[in-house]
């Protein structure tokens, strides 16, 4: 009798990232764009699950690492232009980029969505970590500038205070160039929990990953979407247990999971997955089994 052989998902090919994909919602228009993909090794993604499990969902390479994207979202509100993350940037060394190796394709996805950096109003960071906050500036020459020089940028304040720390458990994702001169040249606004940005546009905090991460929500006539950034990083984390190493407070991650799901879920919410290279959005349903899916639509 012949072994039988498991056929695993290859892993997501770099090349692969999502082009830029525009929706409605009510007077709306939501854009997802991409700053490609890049590596993060599995057991950082997927935590105490084990391996047997997560790779169903999602394939690993001989080194382990899984390819994932760096999802923004562009809002297009009728009187702002708001862009929800700003993924891993230009400015990462070559020992940084040799192990994520990142592509910085943001400014061109944005180009290919026929919006120019100066017309962006606001720009919305979840968090401060390498990975959404790189294109917040650009180098030129020995100087840091704005990469959207007309815009707001939003973060809360504990969660400046938190990447200014430059803690031993996680300063390797907290790179000063991301915000620093943007707190220094006033363009950085510090929140102190829920608030409102613009018309229709808010921000949530849920604690977990980082104890001060805040969501987005979208409202426009009647309906919601939500960018959940790294509370729920892709498809495969709906499970509410599913967690990754890379959350400060995992415990804490379960309980806005599952507070977020108790509206997000009733109420027919479009959900952003910022780490997901292949389903940018979709809307989360309990399936026949009482398990959280994804329906795309």
């Amino acid at each position: 009798m012949a072994d039988s052989v498991t056929t695993l998902p290859a892993p997501h090919p770099k090349s692969d990232f999502i082009q830029p994909t525009t929706r409605s919602l009510g007077d709306f228009e939501l854009t997802v764009l991409s700053d490609g993909n890049y590596y993060l090794d599995g057991g950082g993604l997927f935590g105490v699950v084990p391996k047997p499990l997560w790779e169903r969902r999602m394939g690993a390479d001989a080194r382990n690492r899984v390819a994932v994207g760096m999802n923004s979202l562009l809002v297009r509100t009728g009187k702002h232009n708001v862009l929800i993350e700003t993924g891993a940037g230009d400015k990462l060394n070559d020992k940084q980029r040799a192990i994520w190796e990142t592509e910085a394709r943001l400014m061109s996805s944005l180009e290919r969505a026929k919006i120019d950096p100066g017309d962006i109003d606001v720009v919305i960071n979840t968090h401060l970590h390498f990975d959404h906050s790189g294109w917040n500036t650009l180098r030129r020459g020995d100087r840091i500038v704005p990469a959207f020089p007309r815009a707001k940028y939003y973060v809360q304040e504990g969660e400046l205070r938190h990447a200014r720390l430059q803690h031993v458990r996680d300063r390797v994702s907290y790179l000063t160039d991301n915000y620093d001169p943007l707190v220094e040249s006033g363009q950085m606004h510090l929140l102190h929990g829920d608030s409102d940005i613009v018309p229709g546009v808010s921000v949530k905090v849920f604690p977990g990953h980082t104890r001060n991460l805040q969501a987005v929500v979208i409202r426009s006539n009647n309906q919601r979407a939500c960018y959940i950034s790294d509370l729920i990083p892709t498809t495969a984390h709906l499970d509410p247990t599913w967690v990754m190493a890379f959350d400060l407070f995992p415990l804490e991650t379960i309980e806005s999971r599952k507070r977020f799901y108790e509206h997000a879920v009733p109420e027919k919410w479009l959900v952003v997955f910022t780490h997901d290279p292949k389903t940018p959005w979709a809307f989360v349903e309990t399936g026949d089994k009482g398990k959280y899916e994804a329906r795309l639509g």
